[in-house]
């Protein structure tokens, strides 16, 4: 979609009215491609929090708990910090070494 602007500037506001107009029983909400505003770009599974003004990710798992302050979700315990892989091990609470290299 074209972005919606007013002299030059985007301008949320309108690009809500012009999605609202196509699909009047949905909610809208601009996401930022370069994170400067509602903490990071909306992907796949997010969730907009109203309270924090952000999209928050899926957690990944129950034990993870939500940073409040970069709204990122983090292990009950660090992941070690060597130059070796790891993966969350959920039934055991516990970073596991693996040979497969994470997805970024």
């Amino acid at each position: 979609m074209n972005r919606i602007t007013q002299d030059g500037e985007e301008v949320e506001e309108l690009g809500i009215a012009y999605l609202q107009n196509m699909f009047p029983d949905t909610d809208w909400v601009q996401t930022s491609y370069n994170d400067n505003f509602r903490k990071r770009y909306a992907g796949t599974g997010m969730k907009y929090d109203v309270e924090r003004d952000a999209f928050i990710p899926p957690q990944p798992f129950p034990s993870w708990l939500l940073n409040e302050e970069s709204l990122s979700w983090e292990a009950p315990s660090p992941m070690p910090d060597d130059d070796k892989f790891y993966k969350w091990d959920e039934e055991n609470q516990s970073w596991v070494e693996t040979d497969e290299q994470p997805i970024p």
